[in-house]
């Protein structure tokens, strides 16, 4: 299913000149009306006149989060005040949060993102659509929930903390799609499966953003639930959850091109990534009128190919590797990412374990130690211990390519620093 066909499935080079288009406007208009950018640019000596179309995006400044953590709401504003219709943070919770101004336009734009996606994801007028998000100063709820009313859908809105009573609404007004995090809908999956009640439900699918989900993680949901999963992404400092989704083939999520043109740079460069290659993701916002963003580094790292769908859709694809630059580690010269990590952890979970796993060097070579607490420690005969301690060392050296060192204690001997089951401390830093 495509909404917009017109815009999703044009030709490459039809969108690459309509982006270069827009391009060149949207730079005028940022020298012109946006303080921030007319320096960095004169301090680089470009004129808009230098931007003449797609090709010449590399020139160009980048904007990071921590220039825009430093600004005011209003110092990256392209519009007079009157024009903000909403705003919205990034609901930062350890630094500054980002506070982003949008226009009745801008609005639209968005809606218009978030029905493709639903769209993408099988969803139509037909369908009643259960949006478990709260509502608040955060951006992911609103912005979804009117892009389902365009599509058409019957939509429900229910928040988050009370997951019972979210199944509750789920049965009565027989709810066939739902819109959640991630992990909450893995919660919803563990409270219907020990309720019993998959079979009053008529669930079909769900769409899950704002966390990267583990292979794990939509295995037991797929199992608990037998629906299929969707991945939206988005940004609250781009446009919310809308800038891409994946389609019934899951080869990648379909970026909206036509309102934001993706980059993946290698680490610290302004080279662009070959397609199928991993590096930093940026976007720059091409219809965005209140905010725009020329080059934002989002430190997600990703692969953006750029061949055409087997579902007809010619936009760029993203594949996410992890949360943040920050959620990788290099060990030994080996990139691993949070979440393989996290899958790890969870092929050992039936173990009734919790792990704390130290990553340290020593004579300039990195090390690893597992600490595993046992609720029970002592009570354990050794061959038990051996046979864990074996399925630990398997798992860490299929993951990471090292033998660790592997340490048994009690829950107390991990308690002040894991937290939940597992805990990565990299000791490096």
């Amino acid at each position: 299913m495509i909404w917009n066909k017109a815009r999703e499935c044009m030709s490459r080079d039809e969108l690459m000149t309509l982006q270069g288009k827009r391009l060149v406007s949207l730079v005028k208009k940022v020298y012109y009306s946006v303080e921030y950018y007319r320096r960095k640019m004169q301090q680089e000596g470009i004129e808009p006149g230098d931007i003449r179309g797609i090709e010449d995006l590399n020139k160009l400044p980048f904007t990071t989060k921590e220039d825009l953590r430093q600004a005011s709401p209003y110092d990256f504003l392209a519009v007079p005040q009157s024009e903000i219709v909403r705003y919205h943070s990034s609901g930062a919770t350890t630094d500054t949060e980002i506070v982003v101004g949008c226009t009745r336009h801008d609005i639209e734009v968005w809606t218009e993102c978030v029905a493709r996606c639903i769209h993408m994801a099988g969803f139509s007028k037909n369908d009643t659509i259960q949006i478990v998000y709260n509502y608040g100063f955060l951006s992911e709820g609103l912005g979804i929930h009117r892009g389902a009313e365009k599509v058409g859908a019957s939509v429900v809105h229910s928040p988050i903390n009370n997951m019972e009573n979210v199944i509750k609404i789920m049965k009565r007004l027989n709810v066939t799609g739902i819109i959640c995090a991630h992990s909450n809908l893995l919660r919803i999956g563990r409270i219907v499966e020990s309720m019993n009640e998959m079979k009053n439900l008529k669930l079909k699918a769900a769409i899950c953003g704002a966390e990267l989900c583990s292979e794990r993680m939509r295995r037991d949901t797929k199992r608990m639930l037998n629906i299929e999963t969707y991945d939206i992404y988005g940004l609250n400092e781009l446009a919310g959850l809308g800038v891409a989704c994946d389609c019934k083939y899951h080869k990648g999520l379909h970026i909206q091109e036509d309102y934001f043109i993706p980059e993946a740079l290698y680490e610290n460069t302004n080279t662009v990534a070959k397609d199928g290659e991993s590096g930093e993701l940026v976007f720059t916002t091409l219809q965005r009128e209140g905010m725009p963003l020329l080059r934002y580094r989002t430190g997600n790292q990703a692969i953006i190919t750029r061949d055409r769908c087997d579902c007809g859709r010619t936009s760029a694809r993203l594949s996410l590797l992890g949360d943040k630059i920050n959620d990788m580690f290099v060990i030994r010269g080996v990139s691993i990412f949070q979440f393989e990590i996290e899958d790890m952890f969870e092929r050992l979970n039936d173990m009734n374990a919790r792990y704390l796993m130290r990553i340290y060097a020593e004579a300039n070579l990195d090390m690893i130690d597992v600490l595993i607490a046992i609720a029970n420690f002592g009570g354990t005969l050794p061959a038990e211990e051996e046979f864990i301690r074996e399925r630990v060392i398997t798992e860490v050296r299929n993951t990471i390519g090292i033998t660790p060192r592997v340490l048994f204690t009690d829950i107390e001997g991990v308690q002040e620093t894991a937290i939940g089951d597992y805990t990565v401390v990299d000791e490096r830093k």
